[in-house]
């Protein structure tokens, strides 16, 4: 007689992505599973629906929300470099890899906490304008509609990169009676009167009380009287950053540097669902199992974030005391026996 294989569910998938260290394939899976084939797993991937509200549903139990919070909106590209036939891959602008490569792109949003310095992931889009039409600007204006109004989240602020640094994005923000912080590219143009003689950004002239303060601005095709405040960011002697926001009352640099800092968050979420979740290292071919793939892969580092947080460790020895247990029980009783000749 027969036994029919096992029904994978999405926590059987989510427990083999949490294990694995090294290998994500379904062929890896279906290896050492003691039930289910790679067929079954396939049928998985392909017939499950792993969606950003299921994500949600998991971690909002966890948040801690502050009328201070910041919403964070970034985006990643997950590394397909080496894949001709995969539906998603597309060729984009990668920020880790300062290059154009293939890969999957995801617009990411997190919910910061300041006050006791934690953050989670919320929200996220995978962009695929091949089959949406919908570019980066339309996923994070639905994602923050969705925060405001379905969510119901409180937060203070959104800092986001100078990609987002739009005119529709900003007075969005500002029609929530919400602050942004982003910085603006360089070369944007602004004017510090009224009467217009815009310039670029990298070519305003600032004064000690303006570096330490701020300087009122208006940008270039915004509507007459949306003045923000600008920060000059000094990062390093080849980087300078130039930081607008709504909140005029601002009046420290050194504060916005602060704000800024939190944007960093998001970077430490892509390093690490790439780095312990294998979202980049999913081989299947078809839209929807990339998708579930990715959705799942969110998923896991949610619950290895829960238990970091339990257990006041971080996510990497958490992932490696995997790597631990095993090395602690193969010196004590090793499978295979070392020997040397006499």
């Amino acid at each position: 007689m027969v036994v029919p294989a096992k029904k994978i569910t999405r926590l059987d998938y989510g427990q083999f992505l949490l294990s694995s260290q090294v290998n994500y394939t379904l062929t890896y899976f279906a290896d050492h599973a003691q039930e289910g084939s790679h067929d079954t797993l396939k049928r998985f991937l392909e017939n499950d629906r792993i969606t950003p509200n299921l994500v949600f549903d998991n971690v909002k139990d966890q948040l801690i929300t502050s009328q201070n919070a910041y919403i964070v909106f970034d985006d990643t590209v997950l590394d397909k470099r080496h894949s001709h036939l995969i539906e998603l891959v597309r060729r984009q602008w990668s920020g880790n890899q300062k290059a154009v490569i293939k890969g999957i792109g995801v617009v990411t949003c997190v919910y910061v906490n300041p006050d006791c310095d934690k953050f989670w992931v919320i929200d996220y889009r995978i962009y695929a304008p091949q089959d949406d039409g919908k570019t980066k600007l339309d996923h994070l204006e639905e994602m923050l509609r969705n925060i405001v109004h379905q969510k119901r989240l409180p937060f203070y602020g959104v800092l986001m990169d100078a990609w987002y640094a739009t005119m529709p994005i900003m007075k969005q923000i500002a029609r929530y009676d919400k602050v942004y912080y982003c910085p603006l590219k360089a070369n944007r143009q602004v004017c510090e009167s009224p009467d217009g003689g815009y310039q670029r950004m990298d070519s305003l002239a600032w004064s000690d009380e303006e570096q330490a303060q701020g300087k009122a601005l208006h940008i270039k095709k915004f509507p007459k009287g949306h003045r923000v405040k600008c920060f000059r960011l000094v990062l390093s002697s080849k980087r300078t950053d130039y930081i607008v926001t709504n909140a005029v009352d601002q009046s420290s640099t050194e504060a916005t540097r602060e704000v800024c800092g939190f944007r960093w968050k998001i970077e430490q979420l892509h390093r690490e669902v790439k780095q312990v979740t294998g979202i980049e290292r999913c081989q299947c071919r078809k839209a929807r199992m990339q998708r579930n793939h990715i959705g799942c892969a969110f998923l896991v580092w949610v619950r290895l974030k829960a238990l970091a947080d339990e257990l006041g460790q971080t996510i990497y020895a958490l992932k490696q005391g995997l790597l631990s247990d095993y090395m602690v029980a193969q010196l004590r009783n090793p499978t295979l026996k070392m020997s040397l000749a006499a």
